[in-house]
């Protein structure tokens, strides 16, 4: 099984895990009702701050399970979506964050974050 991971919608970085090369950092997980969640050492599974993507997903669009969220994200069904961001004071706006090319993890030499 692979990593899950996205990019920042507020700064468009890779979201590392703690298994990579890259260093973690903040991220504050938003959904539609001004919930946020916050994860500083992302472990690459989808989980921010012991609350999972896909099962936040599947919630703000009225299904229960992570299985139901996965098949959301992947779906062309439009739905609502949490917001990954690197600040608290974000306003939710219903956009799907980019999925990281990386993984998370597959970093190679020639990659560099951008500030």
């Amino acid at each position: 099984m692979g990593f899950f991971s996205w990019k920042t919608q507020d700064t468009d970085r890779s979201i590392s895990n703690v298994h990579s090369s890259q260093e973690t950092f903040f991220v504050a997980m938003h959904d539609n009702d001004g919930n946020i969640w916050t994860e500083s050492e992302y472990d690459g599974y989808g989980v921010f701050g012991g609350k999972d993507y896909y099962e936040l997903l599947a919630e703000m669009n009225g299904k229960k399970t992570r299985y139901e969220g996965i098949e959301l994200a992947f779906s062309a069904d439009p739905c609502l979506y949490p917001n990954l961001t690197e600040r608290i004071d974000w306003e939710w706006r219903n956009e799907e964050a980019k999925y990281c090319e990386h993984q998370g993890f597959f970093y190679d030499e020639q990659y560099e974050e951008h500030d």
